[in-house]
């Protein structure tokens, strides 16, 4: 089993107000090196997992966005009921679980997050039955509209001055303008991720 257990642990007996001081909201300039580190844990994660669709999503998929320094990744797989085999196979890659969602086949495990904090490069994979997801067109719509992009950073930079140790608070936040660039996403881009 992975080291990371002893961490697991710990985590999963903490409030989410000891884990948001442990794990404020830290967001940096775009870098490069963003897509790279998502490519070496998609192939990483594509050994583990053979029938799966992998893809960068979140703010560090959009070069020249600021974003959290956490690479997020969406694993989508096939038959459904498979969401929920894969926690064994990815814990051999580091991943820990922190949320199931069984109604809504869904899964979000981790990686980088230790009881002391941050250890190295953090990562956030959503494991999902294969589908149109919303996260894949608002990427999309992030990296073809500059200048909404840049609304979108302003937004993420005022959220975090207020609630930079408060993750429910930072993410409800930001769920107006997410979804209002959804929907014109998918008004430009209709069916472009149907299975």
């Amino acid at each position: 089993m992975s080291s990371s257990l002893p961490d697991e642990a710990v985590l999963s007996r903490m409030s989410h107000e000891e884990l948001w001081r442990l794990f404020p909201i830290i967001l940096s300039g775009s870098r490069e090196e963003w897509a790279e580190l998502y490519r070496r844990e998609r192939d990483l994660l594509a050994e583990a997992v053979d029938r799966a669709r992998i893809s960068h999503i979140g703010s560090t998929a959009v070069p020249g966005l600021d974003a959290k320094p956490t690479i997020d990744i969406l694993m989508e797989v096939s038959p459904d009921s498979f969401v929920f085999k894969t926690p064994p196979l990815l814990r051999k890659c580091g991943y820990m679980e922190t949320h199931r969602d069984e109604e809504r086949m869904g899964l979000v495990m981790v990686k980088g997050y230790t009881a002391e904090g941050f250890r190295g490069q953090a990562f956030h994979l959503h494991v999902r039955p294969w589908r149109d997801w919303d996260e894949l067109y608002f990427r999309d719509y992030l990296a073809a509209h500059p200048k909404e992009a840049q609304k979108y950073a302003e937004l993420k930079r005022s959220l975090k001055e207020k609630f930079e140790f408060n993750r429910d608070a930072y993410t409800e936040g930001k769920t107006k303008i997410i979804t209002a660039m959804t929907r014109r996403a998918r008004e430009e881009m209709p069916g472009r991720y149907v299975p």
